[in-house]
Parts: structure tokens; sequence; C-alpha cells
């Protein structure tokens, strides 16, 4: 008698089973470009926001030093127009670096949908694997191979992020601000410039402390589907 075939058991994705020729596959690349899609405009928004507070605050020095210029100095004029600017420029700030750290978690989310999606389409094709560069882990690890291509990234990598940089820039403006009126009240050069100093370590501090709570707080409560 003639030996029938085995029978090919088919993928299947959290138990819907895969056969004939169902759209699965295209379902998936829909839901993929779309997170594609919204992630690009995340990061036109982060590029956006940080390219429009670093044009106010280089349009702020530009008009201190025209001030300063045509009052002859850092006088009672100079230091009206700063104390009238400088909460403006750190508002828009502080606003500026918080809309950054929300976008990146938001990105964060982006990603692990995307890893979640390779994962389906390894259960459809596993022999695709050796062919994707990126993660289809959604744990921390696979968001950092998708992000940088390497399970762990230096301090340099975190620094030269946009929230790092827009928060180094808030923390100088606190400090400036913080001299300013100082030197309002009458504080000497010292007084003025160590008062200033601990402002900008303060801002600083505070801004990172808060980051890293929005960031923890939703990492915290995030659990994994398919860990490495």
């Amino acid at each position: 008698m003639r030996q029938q075939p085995p029978v090919r058991t088919p993928p299947s994705l959290d138990g819907l089973e895969v056969t004939g020729n169902p759209p699965h596959a295209q379902f998936l690349a829909t839901e993929h470009w779309s997170l594609l899609a919204t992630r690009s405009m995340t990061w036109t928004e982060i590029f956006s926001r940080t390219g429009t507070y670093l044009t106010v605050l280089s349009a702020a020095v530009i008009a201190l030093s025209l001030v300063a210029n045509t009052t002859g100095g850092f006088g009672q004029g100079f230091r009206t127009f700063a104390l009238l600017v400088l909460p403006v420029v750190l508002l828009v700030g502080v606003g500026t670096y918080f809309r950054l750290v929300e976008a990146d978690i938001e990105d964060a989310w982006l990603v692990i949908g995307m890893n979640r999606l390779r994962h389906a389409y390894l259960e459809l094709a596993p022999e695709l694997e050796p062919y994707f560069v990126a993660s289809h882990h959604d744990d921390a690890p696979g968001m950092l191979q998708t992000y940088s291509f390497r399970s762990r990234v230096g301090p340099t990598h975190w620094l030269s992020g946009s929230p790092v940089l827009v928060a180094i820039i808030d923390a100088v403006v606190t400090g400036v601000l913080i001299a300013v009126v100082c030197q309002a009240v009458g504080a000497g050069v010292v007084l003025r410039t160590i008062a200033g100093v601990l402002a900008a370590l303060a801002a600083g501090a505070v801004l990172g402390a808060i980051g890293y709570r929005k960031v923890h707080r939703v990492s915290g409560d995030y659990r994994p589907r398919f860990p490495s």
C-alpha cells in the first residue's frame, strides 16, 4: 500500500491556526507599515520640537545682545528685558523636554509593536529568521537590538539623545535666569555666580529625575509576551 506523506502542522498565531492561504501576512504587513508611519511622525515631531526650541533660544540670545548694546551694558534695561524673556524661553524648554520624553516612550512602544509583528512573521515562516536584522522579541534586549543593533548601549548613547541635550540647555537657562535675578536684587558677582551654578545643577537633577520616573513607571508595568 502506498504510504501517505506526513501532514505538516501549520504554524499558529497565539492559537489561531494558519491554514490554506489566509491574509494574515497582509494584515501583519499593513499593521507594520502603520506603526512605521507613526514612528516616522514621532521622530519628525522630535526634530521639529528640538529645532523650534533652539530657534527660540537663539532669538532670545540675539535679542539680549542687541539690548545690551543699545542700553550700553548690563544695566537696569538689560535686566528688565532678560527677566521678561528668559522665563518664556525656559517655559518653552521645559515643555519641549517633557514632550521629548513622552515621544521617546511612544517610540519605544512602536518598536515593541514592530518586534511583535516580526515574531508573527517568523511564526508564519520560521526559515526567514537568519535574514532578520532587527529583533523579534518584545523585551528590553530585543528593543535595544532594534534601536541600535546591539543588546547594550553605553552612556554616550544616552547623553547624545535629544531629551538629555534639551535638559542640559534648560538647566543652563535656569542658572542664567537665577543669576540675573540675583543681580537685580543687588547680589555680588561671587554670590550670583554660585547661585546660578547651584540652580543649574538643581534644575538638571529635577528634570532628570522626572524623566527617569516617567520611563521607569512605564517600563515597570510592562510585561513582554515574547521575551528573548
